[in-house]
């Protein structure tokens, strides 16, 4: 019976933990404060010396607690990074995901050297366990508040941060290895374990992720098991590829990659679980974390641990970005404001944890100050994300639309939705834009009546239309029902600032503007040059990347380009 008493007292503990982490966000987001930060701070407080004393120091479990959240939330950034924005991106990413860390690891190690008293390897160890961005506070952070990057800059941190903890992991097992068995670790052995870590987790993530995409097209599952199946498939493709020596964080982020990337039945059903299974491996993840923690032993290396956060911070972070993004076409401030979002989270922690559960002699010292890095990166570099964002500039003034989505799993029809917008007075739609092709109109709802579109009519303000589109086209519809403010930003987002007659020569536009063009597009007009790429098909929203610059359908007329938007791509200043 006792057994069964504690069980339930740690399930209601449990519960009541989780439950005040979410209703503290609602208070957290009024204030701006990370939530992250909070469920840090509640496992902090529940913990032996919180009001709460609960004695947390299973480090087996919260080893396994902390891979099968990390293994959930990186599947999910998998799954909302989008192909095309990879390939522009792929290079700098891969650079600051492997050179990157060791350049941040090596130079942090000074600090840790200075300020800690450790020796070069185990100062080495700490610059390790905090070296690698966090994919957990990056992919949240990014996503919340409104906050909109510019695509190149955003896609950059998030591929950095999904694609960068094998470098941290190797780093930090290679030297757990030779503080406990200096002899038994070489260059070779050490070359040979990242490259296993490596090459594995990138074949198990494309293998998993391609029999993930058809076993979900395939399998007649019942309605709402999609999704459960593809978080379970997520677990098992981590775990499997850890087995086999690879890096099981890298392999959840390429089989979400390829998931997201796929037309896969039920695709919207399966975000909005991630979207909750993702929120509650963060929770319970930080919830666990901050059980670990002492508060009194936090304080008795918190001077030298702080000015570890704010080297790494100030002088480590952005001195790597500095020059892995020196051979691209970056700028400035795209280079300073990558640099500062070097957002430290749970895999710190969870790296750190590990010379605690090897038993490492200065393994709480590793822990401890891992634990503070965390807290000082997520309070200052997350609570100034949106301000420093807007004031270098990299920021996008957009709001996201009034958007219900509802996929459609109809046969031969995989990827359509459907979509729903409130039509604002004076929305373009009712001025005379027009819809692209690819959206048709399902039905809308006019004064509570539900109309088919033979007996609604024209669209007008106030209704709420629902249109069947495909999944890759739906953000084309946004700046047709916005408000006129509002519309004008999707527009200007989607379009570019400058707008021309299709039938203007493309050399004409290049030499205006300065803008390197091929010889053998100079005498084309844009018109021409879409005809020819996309054989006559084009659409509003298809676009042609130029030298510097991105040429966007802004009308069409039947299957003629009318109208052209030019949209100028971020150079290095």
């Amino acid at each position: 019976m006792e057994t069964i008493a504690s069980s339930n007292t740690a399930l209601f503990i449990g519960g009541l933990l989780v439950l005040a982490g979410i209703l503290s966000s609602v208070l957290a987001s009024r204030f701006g404060a990370p939530l992250l930060l909070v469920f840090l701070v509640i496992g902090m407080l529940a913990g032996e010396e919180g009001p709460l004393g609960i004695a947390f120091r299973d480090l087996g479990a919260a080893y396994t607690v902390g891979s099968l959240a990390l293994a959930v939330i990186l599947f999910d950034g998998g799954l909302r990074t989008r192909l095309h924005a990879l390939r522009e991106v792929l290079a700098p990413a891969f650079l600051l995901s492997t050179l990157g860390v060791l350049i941040t690891a090596l130079l942090t190690a000074f600090a840790a050297r200075a300020l800690l008293g450790l020796s070069w390897v185990e100062s080495l160890l700490v610059g390790s366990v905090v070296a690698s961005t966090d994919a957990a506070a990056v992919f949240f952070l990014l996503r919340a508040g409104g906050l909109h990057l510019g695509r190149k800059v955003a896609s950059t941190l998030e591929v950095e941060s999904g694609s960068n903890d094998p470098m941290a992991v190797f780093l930090t097992l290679f030297l757990i290895e030779i503080l406990l068995a200096p002899e038994a670790m070489n260059l070779p052995s050490a070359l040979g374990f990242f490259l296993a870590q490596l090459l594995i987790g990138v074949a198990c993530g494309l293998l998993g992720g391609l029999l993930a995409v058809l076993a979900l097209n395939r399998l007649p599952l019942p309605g709402g098991l999609h999704p459960v199946f593809a978080v379970a498939l997520a677990v098992m493709i981590f775990a499997l590829t850890n087995a086999l020596s690879g890096s099981g964080f890298l392999a959840a982020y390429v089989a979400g990659l390829v998931v997201g990337n796929r037309p896969v039945r039920d695709f919207a059903s399966v975000l909005n679980l991630q979207d909750a299974a993702t929120w509650l491996a963060q929770i319970v993840m930080f919830l666990v974390l901050g059980l670990l923690a002492s508060p009194s032993k936090l304080l008795e290396h918190l001077a030298p641990a702080l000015g570890v956060a704010v080297f790494l911070m100030l002088i480590a972070r952005p001195l790597a970005v500095l020059l892995c993004l020196w051979p691209f076409r970056y700028a400035w401030h795209e280079r300073l404001f990558i640099g500062w979002v070097g957002l430290r989270g749970a895999v710190g922690i969870f790296l750190a944890s590990i010379p605690l559960l090897v038993g490492l002699p200065q393994g709480t010292l590793f822990f401890d100050v891992a634990f503070v890095v965390v807290l000082a990166s997520l309070v200052v570099q997350g609570w100034t994300l949106k301000p420093v964002a807007r004031a270098l500039k990299v920021a996008l003034p957009r709001l996201d639309p009034q958007l219900d989505r509802v996929e459609l799993d109809l046969p031969g029809q995989l990827g359509l939705e459907l979509v729903s917008y409130p039509v604002a007075p004076d929305a373009a739609i009712l001025r005379g834009a027009k819809l692209p092709r690819s959206a048709r109109l399902a039905l809308l709802v006019r004064e509570g009546q539900v109309l088919m579109p033979d007996e609604a009519g024209e669209i007008r303000a106030g209704d709420r239309v629902y249109f069947l589109a495909p999944r890759g086209r739906v953000a084309r519809l946004d700046w047709l029902f916005a408000p006129p403010a509002e519309a004008a930003i999707a527009e200007r987002e989607l379009f570019g600032s400058f707008v021309f007659d299709a039938n203007l020569p493309l050399g004409e536009i290049a030499s205006y503007y300065g803008m390197p063009l091929p010889a053998e597009l100079a005498a084309k007009t844009a018109g021409q040059l879409f005809a020819e790429r996309f054989e006559e098909q084009v659409q509003v929203g298809d676009a042609i990347e130029l030298p510097g610059a991105l040429l966007t359908v802004r009308e069409a007329d039947e299957d003629k380009v009318t109208k052209v938007g030019l949209k100028f791509q971020p150079t290095s200043l």
